[in-house]
């Protein structure tokens, strides 16, 4: 939905930029022949032939006139030149571009590997997600894709197609040197445990590799809606990693980094390559500053400290009393927090806006939980086992119940909060580059589940009699198998009111563009409920057993337990910002 809202904007903005351009063209042109003509007069009332001195002197009168340049015709003759320049662009220095931003997203990464300690693949316990989709495997192209299809439509960007290719194959080479060297070097397992080479993410570094050169080529020359097109394509890109289980969240910060960087680096060697050669347009110049004009939209990522575990007590609940720790505690690693926000501003301190902000906290120690999920299934069959007066009862329980497949599934290892928050926002400038901001919001937080799903399977059976110590099963005839699916383990929060603070300093690196860094502050007071069922196979491995259970008073429903906890969060991370 981000990436869809995002083309959208792109495309209206695009059209108004046109709009504009053309009737700056239109302008120029008139101004033009205006010159022409005064050249004409002068000469025919001077007589003596001075017509370029004249002119020249009447055009400094007037304002200095930027060299503007239409746009080709798609797939004409004329959109395939190799190395043209166009009249009046000037070279680009080559650390005039240079943002450093991809060093601390990178370092970002790095600082939170620690995460993925908190899940180890063990036993026959595995981490799965419901989310499926190969979508990622082709949105890491949409950058360069983009890029080369404005080209081909005839829209300039910065660059002709010789220095754009030479640019864009330097970027994907630093690139893909800089992740297969760490790859291979840091063997990091993957979440879903099928190879060791997941920091940092390949498919996250393409993606922003894309999303930099679209930035260079359109964002920086023609709109900013360009380059959010592109950086949200990229976020989502690297988002839908992690969803797929393919990789940690430290893997897609390090990999967004690596892209950026490398895309820098590549178009500052250009500059020092080519030098003026191949250029077509320069950096747009409207003489507004965000920090002056500090109405913005930005697209952020961050990460999450705060209220870090939640304990629950389990004694009660256990067939085997007193065996282990009846508290059970849950703790939670470095959260990740994607968001987008935006702000109108009155006048240079003072504006209303909002945010909206994913914040996903993935728990460390699953272990524990399907340490007690184990011990539940054993202490059944071990009770059904002791009321077994033979060898060819214990049989049949192990039938029912058939341990060699009971499987865990851990579909969801994150507990993710979706917010929308709205309020003030204000702005101090320190000077033409940085400004510090602050803003105070109320908002909504919805809650998304954690849970842990059991599979069993067997032969089904009946009851036939009960003794005074035991009851009487009996294999179905004809002998039905059984294979049944639940929620063994949940924890979720209700939905609530929160309140919100935050600081940030902004850094104008262009007129249009700026880069924040910022450390934000939530607070909501949350009904954290778990749900725990241990029983949830007994319907379907025996239907009058289970039965025989309820009409004994034996309680075989979801336990249920719920604790009020205050949600402390603060957020510390980067945006990319645009003004308008």
């Amino acid at each position: 939905m981000l990436v869809f809202a995002a083309l959208c904007c792109a495309g209206s903005s695009v059209a108004e930029e046109m709009a504009n351009y053309e009737a700056v063209q239109e302008q120029t042109a008139k101004t033009f022949q205006q010159i022409e003509a005064e050249m004409k007069f002068n000469k025919n009332w001077n007589g003596n032939g001075n017509a370029n001195e004249n002119a020249n002197k009447n055009a400094n009168k007037n304002t200095e006139i930027e060299f503007l340049h239409k746009d080709r015709a798609p797939f004409s003759k004329e959109n395939w030149t190799w190395m043209h320049t166009n009249p009046g662009v000037r070279a680009y220095k080559p650390m005039e571009d240079l943002t450093f931003v991809g060093i601390p997203v990178f370092v970002a990464g790095w600082i939170a590997k620690s995460e993925k300690y908190g899940f180890k693949q063990q036993g026959k316990h595995s981490l799965v997600t419901n989310f499926k989709s190969g979508v990622d495997d082709y949105l890491q192209f949409f950058g360069p894709a983009f890029t080369v299809g404005l080209k081909v439509a005839g829209v300039e960007g910065r660059s002709d197609w010789g220095r754009f290719l030479a640019t864009t194959a330097m970027s994907y080479g630093i690139m893909a040197g800089f992740v297969n060297g760490i790859k291979y070097t840091a063997k990091e397992m993957r979440p879903d445990g099928s190879t060791a080479n997941s920091w940092p993410s390949g498919h996250t570094a393409t993606a922003f590799v894309g999303a930099t050169i679209l930035h260079k080529e359109y964002g920086l020359t023609r709109s900013p809606w360009y380059s959010v097109a592109g950086y949200t394509v990229a976020t989502a890109t690297g988002i839908m990693r992690v969803l797929n289980n393919r990789h940690w969240v430290s893997d897609v910060f390090s990999g967004a980094g690596i892209g950026i960087m490398s895309t820098e680096l590549a178009y500052a060697l250009s500059d020092v390559i080519f030098k003026g050669k191949g250029l077509l347009r320069n950096n747009l110049t409207t003489g507004k500053s965000i920090i002056e004009n500090p109405s913005f939209f930005s697209l952020s990522m961050g990460m999450g400290f705060g209220s870090r575990n939640m304990d629950f007590d389990m004694g009660k609940f256990e067939f085997d009393e007193g065996d282990g720790d009846p508290r059970f505690n849950l703790k939670f690693g470095t959260s990740t927090a994607v968001g987008v926000e935006g702000a109108y501003f009155f006048n240079k301190y003072f504006g209303l806006g909002g945010r909206l902000r994913v914040n996903s906290s993935p728990i460390k120690g699953w272990g524990g939980i399907t340490d007690y999920a184990w011990k539940d299934v054993n202490a059944f069959v071990d009770y059904m086992s002791e009321t077994a007066e033979t060898e060819e009862e214990l049989d049949q329980i192990a039938e029912w119940v058939d341990m060699d497949n009971v499987k865990f599934a851990i579909e969801s290892d994150h507990l993710t909060e979706f917010a929308v928050d709205l309020g003030a926002y204000f702005n101090f400038p320190l000077s033409k580059r940085f400004a510090l901001g602050t803003k105070f919001l109320v908002g909504r937080s919805i809650m998304q589940e954690i849970n842990l799903e059991a599979t069993v399977s067997g032969k089904v059976y009946d009851l036939v009699g009960e003794g005074d110590d035991h009851y009487e099963m009996q294999r179905r005839d004809p002998v039905q198998d059984y294979e049944t699916s639940w929620d063994y383990f949940t924890v979720g929060a209700n939905n609530t009111y929160k309140i919100g603070t935050g600081i940030s300093l902004t850094y104008a690196y262009k007129d249009n563009f700026a880069w924040k860094i910022f450390l934000d502050y939530d607070y909501s007071r949350k009904t954290y409920t778990m749900e725990y069922a241990p029983m949830g196979f007994m319907q379907a491995a025996s239907p009058s057993l289970y039965k025989e259970f309820i009409n004994e008073g034996f309680d075989v429903s979801p336990y249920s337990q719920s604790i009020k906890k205050d949600r402390n969060t603060f957020i510390l991370g980067g945006s990319f910002t645009i003004n308008f």
